[in-house]
């Protein structure tokens, strides 16, 4: 019997793309008595038609307005992206509006409308569009279903968590879902740690896609590779990985980077050495995301020195460390006490264009307040002010921490400052005055 398996550290799905919005200018024409919009800086339809659907309390008494629009696919579609965030008002205008004399919803719009309802966990909704896209014979379509199932996926529902988890199976026999489809459940049983219920969904696949003369990506593959390495079972993984170039599929690097990831979290550094050695000799480019495994991998042993050594050899394959990178060298820095060389690694990040990150400030402020020494508490000051100054907004905790910490070691001016700052940030409760 086949095993499968699949790495994926994380399935890259595309998303609809009604998850972004256009930003928009509307410029108006001064005018002595009134304002009007010219033709040419009018508000585009769309924009007008959500914002009178958000305004209104019921559609029914914008009955006229919206049924004298001159709908089409392309147009509903634009408002359903307008009205992605407040969900459901979108439904309610696709709901209204299926009842349009002169318009009827194309497939695509009751996608859209189903990734709503499934966003919102509206169960009902979900069964109702579905019933009336196969009343219409427009699907359900693998697109639906691959929605469906990221949703779900990506909330970490399986059928013991959630109910509404059996509305996949309406999807049985009613389409020949292809690998993307397998591979989502598949992710999804990996992400909740039940590894052999991936395994069942992968071998399904495996016997359908050999009966259409289909064969296995390396998505599916790479998947299981992760999903052993998330529930332990290495040799499993490393079994599936042999099965995999044994059959005639390559890994990718992410494939790569997923086994590394299970030697390093499960296993033994040195055998993750080991696999990325490999890949360099069979040709393979090792990325960021390799570097920082192995990396981290290395310091959480100790070892230090090898990790710098391979840091050094990401520069010379011309692959920048990022921030990820130094937050790894700080944090395990900071948590073996030699707070000094973290600091040393976060001055690297400010003077090269690797900028730190809101993680950066946030190790180095904790490790300051380890020690207990005053020094230490006037560096955390700085780093918060600069912190501010780089556009990263502390918590009220962390201005609270720093604050304390600086009046019980007679800091009271830099205090007063850190304090006015924390008022500027919005972070200080309304009663209290300066």
């Amino acid at each position: 019997m086949h095993q499968i398996s699949k790495c994926v550290l994380k399935l890259t799905i595309s998303l609809p793309s009604h998850k972004t919005l256009t930003s928009f200018f509307i410029r108006f024409r001064p005018c002595t008595l009134t304002t009007i919009a010219s033709p040419e800086t009018a508000q585009p339809q769309e924009i007008q038609i959500a914002n009178t659907v958000l305004q209104s309390h019921n559609l029914k008494t914008v009955n006229q307005e919206i049924l004298s629009v001159e709908w089409t696919p392309d147009l509903v579609h634009r408002v359903l992206k307008r009205l992605w965030n407040p969900g459901p008002k979108a439904l309610q205008f696709f709901k209204f509006l299926d009842h349009h004399p002169n318009y009827s919803h194309s497939s695509t719009a009751f996608d859209h409308a189903i990734d709503l309802a499934a966003r919102i966990r509206d169960y009902k909704t979900i069964w109702t569009l579905l019933a009336r896209m196969q009343a219409r014979r427009i699907g359900p379509s693998p697109e639906t279903f691959a929605i469906v199932a990221e949703r779900f996926v990506s909330a970490g529902k399986t059928p013991q968590r959630n109910s509404g988890y059996f509305i996949l199976f309406y999807f049985v026999n009613r389409f020949r879902a292809d690998t993307v489809s397998y591979n989502i459940i598949a992710n999804g049983w990996c992400l909740v740690k039940r590894t052999p219920k991936a395994l069942e969904v992968l071998k399904d696949m495996v016997e359908k896609m050999k009966k259409r003369k289909c064969e296995l990506d390396v998505i599916s593959y790479t998947t299981v590779v992760h999903g052993f390495g998330v529930a332990g079972e290495v040799d499993k993984a490393r079994g599936v990985f042999g099965e995999m170039v044994k059959d005639g599929v390559l890994p990718s690097v992410a494939t790569y980077n997923a086994l590394i990831q299970v030697f390093c979290k499960k296993d033994s550094v040195e055998n993750a050495i080991v696999v990325f050695e490999e890949m360099v000799r069979k040709g393979y480019v090792p990325n960021s995301v390799t570097y920082n495994l192995v990396i981290r991998g290395l310091c959480h042993v100790g070892q230090m020195d090898r990790a710098v050594q391979f840091m050094g050899r990401m520069k010379d394959d011309e692959c920048d460390p990022n921030v990820q990178t130094y937050n790894l060298f700080i944090c395990y820095y900071c948590n073996e006490g030699e707070i000094e060389k973290g600091l040393e690694v976060f001055e690297k990040t400010g003077s090269g264009n690797c900028l730190p990150n809101l993680d950066t400030y946030n190790i180095l402020l904790s490790s300051m307040f380890v020690r207990k020494k005053p020094d230490d508490l006037l560096v955390a000051g700085k780093l918060l002010i600069e912190m501010v100054n780089r556009g990263y907004l502390p918590r009220k905790f962390t201005f609270n921490r720093v604050l304390n910490g600086l009046l019980l070691t007679g800091n009271q001016d830099f205090a007063k400052e850190i304090l006015r700052l924390q008022s500027k940030c919005g972070r200080l409760p309304r009663h209290f005055k300066l």
